[in-house]
């Protein structure tokens, strides 16, 4: 291919990575405490996603006027139908750099047919998640949407039941959405398939990607391991550019110097690491740099490289586990419901997971009926160099940014 035709793929695939340069869905999180018509909420979210309105962000105790207008009008309490009236107006709490939690006090003209309604950010970004928690005897949750945002709670008498929290199958949607809306996940496993010629191959990949991504999304969510969020989704990009540099590397002449650039270039940016450069840590980069070396090794010594596939697909798709468990991860749901969201919303993440590879296999299948070898061949690093590009952009833009 000519050096135009791959400058053009670069520019083509670097504003495809721009336009979905996070996977990450955007997200709120309220808790609510109500005592009869009285009621605090509690708002938390990543300033990031304040960003999206006109008025900045929150640097306590600074909170913009409008911004506290609009957060009072978008996420409410009503009663019988009618919003309940603030008593105490919005105000900033101490809370991380990266985030800004917000708390105002409500009161209702009655304390019965109260429900939860949330608008935030659906003007701007109709796909936002609210996760809105309820606290009492028992603490239940409910994920509000676009297409559901009224959470209807129980009477404050004679209404034994508590408020219903979302169901299992509220967080297998989620899950799907989560996964089919994760273009780096994506194109993480498009990279990983596109060298696999077999059934087998493909069911070695998906295998160690799903056990991979299922031990670590649980570990996250259960609260057992705490990734550092900036570091995790930098390393989803720089794993999509590892998986389509190995594919480059199979499918030509197989230099030698392309591993050694590898190590070295990953030994390199250890170096700079240590020194404060970007938000992967030096011992991260320290072990990239030994995995390359003996991954590259054992591939230049197997009969089957395809087989060393599931080792690449385990242990990235650890990494990928971390930047799905960051939606239940940050909304601390109590224990008993923890249990049957994570088993969901991981059952949604494999449901969308195999439709996309069954997509897949089903196109590859086609065009090995019907396409020349050539014109696939062509095709097959098309996509890889696209794949490659946005790795790149990804792991630069999230890493350096």
């Amino acid at each position: 291919m000519s050096a135009r035709v791959w400058l053009g793929l670069l520019g083509g695939a670097l504003l495809l990575a721009s336009s979905a340069a996070a996977h990450t869905r955007s997200t709120s999180y309220s808790t609510w405490a109500i005592d009869g018509v009285a009621a605090t909420v509690r708002f938390d979210i990543p300033q990031y996603e304040l960003t999206r309105l006109p008025w900045g962000i929150v640097a306590p105790p600074r909170l913009p006027p409008e911004l506290a207008t609009y957060l009072v009008g978008a996420l409410r309490l009503e009663a019988g139908g009618e919003a309940c009236a603030v008593v105490e107006p919005p105000r900033a709490l101490a809370a991380p750099a990266d985030r800004a939690v917000i708390e105002w006090s409500v009161r209702c003209a009655r304390s019965d047919e109260l429900a939860i309604v949330s608008e935030v950010l659906q003007e701007v970004a109709p796909s936002h998640l609210h996760f809105a928690k309820l606290r009492g005897e028992r603490v239940v949750e409910r994920l509000l949407t676009s297409a559901s945002p009224r959470w209807e709670l129980p009477r404050a008498e004679g209404e034994a039941k508590p408020a219903l929290g979302s169901s299992l199958l509220e967080y297998v949607k989620l899950g799907v959405e989560h996964i089919l809306t994760g273009y780096d996940h994506l194109v993480f496993l498009l990279g990983l398939l596109l060298l696999a010629a077999r059934a087998s191959e493909v069911v070695t990949v998906v295998t160690g990607f799903t056990v991979a991504h299922s031990i670590t999304l649980g570990l996250a969510a259960l609260g057992r391991v705490h990734p550092d969020g900036a570091a995790v989704e930098a390393l989803i990009g720089l794993s999509i550019a590892i998986v389509a540099t190995d594919n480059a590397w199979l499918t030509s002449a197989r230099p030698r110097a392309l591993p050694r650039a590898i190590t070295l270039g990953f030994a390199a940016l250890a170096l700079a690491a240590a020194l404060g450069a970007g938000a992967i840590s030096a011992t991260t980069y320290a072990g990239l740099a030994l995995f390359a070396a003996c991954y590259f090794a054992l591939l230049a010594r197997s009969e089957r490289p395809a087989r060393l596939r599931f080792a690449v697909a385990f242990c990235f798709g650890l990494v990928h586990g971390f930047g799905f468990a960051g939606v239940l991860a940050e909304f601390a749901l109590p224990q008993d419901r923890l249990l049957a969201a994570l088993l969901g919303f991981n059952a949604g993440v494999e449901l969308g997971q195999l439709v996309c590879v069954a997509l897949f296999f089903t196109l590859a299948w086609l065009a090995a009926r019907f396409v020349r070898d050539a014109a696939r061949a062509l095709a097959r690093d098309v996509a890889n160099a696209a794949v490659c590009c946005a790795g790149v952009y990804w792991w630069v833009s999230r890493a350096f940014a």
